[in-house]
């Protein structure tokens, strides 16, 4: 059975960073993403990265101030914030999946929870 969670939302602070984990179990996919979902709004693709980490890619919202990354020995997923504003204010969501469409959410057979990141004075 494959599952996703995610870790490591919260409340910061303007200009702060921040490192969101997924840890995943049940099974092998090729590529893995971050989306996120700010209150009344879409699916926003953030970034994804290939199963050995040799293919990423960041939406231009998050370029230049996210990381994703992947320990497949520790069998998670990561992706580093930094410089915070409130527009990366939304529910985190991890997904995996086994197609090449990496920003589409069709692309991803499995998702998790959710964490919710809150970026507030």
């Amino acid at each position: 059975q494959v599952q996703l969670v995610e870790s490591g939302g919260g409340l910061v602070q303007p200009g702060d960073s921040l490192r969101l984990s997924c840890a995943f179990s049940g099974g092998f996919f090729y590529a893995m993403a971050w989306f996120r979902q700010a209150p009344g709004k879409e699916y926003e693709f953030a970034a994804s990265v290939t199963w050995n980490g040799g293919i990423t890619n960041y939406a231009d919202s998050v370029k230049g101030r996210g990381t994703i990354s992947m320990d497949n020995a520790m069998r998670k997923m990561y992706l580093q914030m930094k410089n915070l504003n409130p527009a990366d204010t939304a529910v985190y969501y991890c997904a995996a999946g086994s197609g090449r469409q990496f920003n589409a959410t069709d692309n991803y057979d499995y998702w998790g929870q959710g964490t919710q990141v809150i970026v507030s004075s």
